[in-house]
């Protein structure tokens, strides 16, 4: 058996793997279109054809529209903005009640603090790591007002079923779909199950623009709300003739003409980008999930799973040693890894201290709901334990270095005693 490269023998890969090619010299040539016109935002904060943005944004989002089937594409400025403005547009305000996982970024569960709304955490299931159906029924009270569903890592959660639920109870199913642009439930796209779903151009994203995201919605007036809380929406709420202003305070959540040329020639090539990273993930899990202890990604019946993140469940009393100690040795050979993903988002001091919007710890002064350890156990259980996660967003790997990653996890594993020996 080989010496392990932490207890002084050669690692199996050498050096950093090098970083995903995500732009090209389509996405060059677009920029320079758009320099040479002069033309970097067409919006206007004001009544006229351009308050719905310059040419390219609005081909930007008639070509998204197309491609996922769904009437209405508005872009925005990133994902967070489409969250805080998917809040808004269903009419969130103070003391209504917002269900979210507790694992997944902080955006999800700030949007709706942004309106006064108070996010109810709901646990996850510890095989997709999306929210547990019966978790977000339990949690339903008179004051919910929508579930913010996130589909996490890039495997879709229980889309159908929360839909059936939410539309029992007259609530609104928002989808944060940033992590699984091209996932599909049964047949059907993520994103577009919900009443509103966002999608992410970020840098670290499958297809990306830097920054940017797009909401997308069959639904007229909510598309209608969306478009003017991006643009100084008070301006235009006498122009639009609309009955219902709650809500539309605007703001400046646009897009660019840069960002959308970007964002066309990344979406032409969507299919290969996402692909890309499904084939390393389906590798990855092949080439390891015989090992005793590690639990490769389930992909449920009827799902497509992006792989924003590969996600290993790692069981340190079936293994032998603890995660830490295996993190550790596995980093030793070259495998760019991190244990846990971000601590549930009940434990940030903002919840903790009941304490977001102004110095009286505005909205929860509306609520007597606390937020104590063990509140979602089995996210706490995947956070402190198991959870070992690599990014196939990140890196260009091709077969020989899929290869190497899978040995260095095997390396890892086999060595197990050698690392119990460096304990004693």
């Amino acid at each position: 058996m080989s010496t392990l490269a932490l207890l002084g023998g050669d690692p199996v890969i050498d050096g950093e793997l090098p970083p995903y090619p995500s732009m090209g010299e389509a996405e060059e040539r677009a920029v320079v279109e758009v320099v040479r016109s002069g033309c970097l935002s067409g919006f206007f904060g004001s009544p006229g054809p351009e308050y719905l943005g310059g040419p390219k944004v609005r081909e930007f989002e008639a070509a998204w529209a197309a491609r996922w089937g769904i009437k209405h594409a508005v872009t925005v400025n990133s994902n967070t903005s489409g969250l805080i403005a998917a809040m808004g547009a269903i009419g969130i305000g103070p003391g209504d009640e917002v269900i979210v996982p507790p694992w997944t970024m902080s955006a999800t569960a700030m949007a709706p603090l942004l309106w006064g709304g108070i996010p109810v955490f709901a646990d996850i299931e510890d095989e997709t790591f999306c929210l547990d159906v019966a978790a977000v029924r339990a949690a339903i009270t008179d004051r919910t007002k929508a579930v913010m569903v996130v589909n996490l890592f890039g495997h879709p959660a229980r889309l159908a079923e929360l839909r059936t639920l939410c539309d029992e109870h007259g609530l609104k199913l928002i989808e944060d779909n940033a992590q699984a642009p091209l996932g599909a439930e049964h047949g059907r796209p993520t994103g577009t199950i919900g009443d509103i779903g966002i999608f992410s151009l970020n840098f670290h994203k499958h297809i990306h623009t830097g920054e940017g995201g797009i909401c997308v919605t069959d639904d007229d007036d909510l598309a209608k709300r969306l478009q003017m809380l991006r643009n100084h929406g008070e301006n235009m709420t006498e122009e639009w003739g609309l009955a219902d202003i709650t809500n539309m305070v605007g703001m400046n959540l646009r897009m660019t003409e840069l960002s959308a040329a970007i964002g066309l020639c990344q979406l032409s090539a969507i299919d290969d980008h996402v692909e890309q990273r499904e084939r390393l993930a389906e590798t990855l899990s092949d080439g390891t999930r015989d090992l005793a202890g590690w639990t490769v990604p389930a992909v449920r019946e009827g799902c497509r799973h992006n792989y924003y993140e590969w996600v290993v469940r790692y069981d340190a009393d079936t293994v032998g040693i603890s995660r830490e100690l295996f993190s550790k040795a596995l980093a030793a050979e070259g495998f760019p890894h991190f244990t846990a993903y971000l601590a549930p988002l009940y434990r940030l001091p903002l919840f903790q201290q009941r304490k977001a919007i102004g110095p009286d710890g505005f909205p929860f002064t509306l609520t007597e709901r606390t937020y104590p350890d063990g509140l979602c156990p089995v996210t706490e259980r995947l956070h402190e334990q198991e959870a070992i996660l690599f990014e196939p967003c990140a890196f260009d790997v091709n077969e020989a270095t899929a290869e190497k990653l899978i040995t260095a996890v095997r390396k890892v594993h086999a060595g197990r005693d050698q690392l119990n020996a460096l304990k004693e």
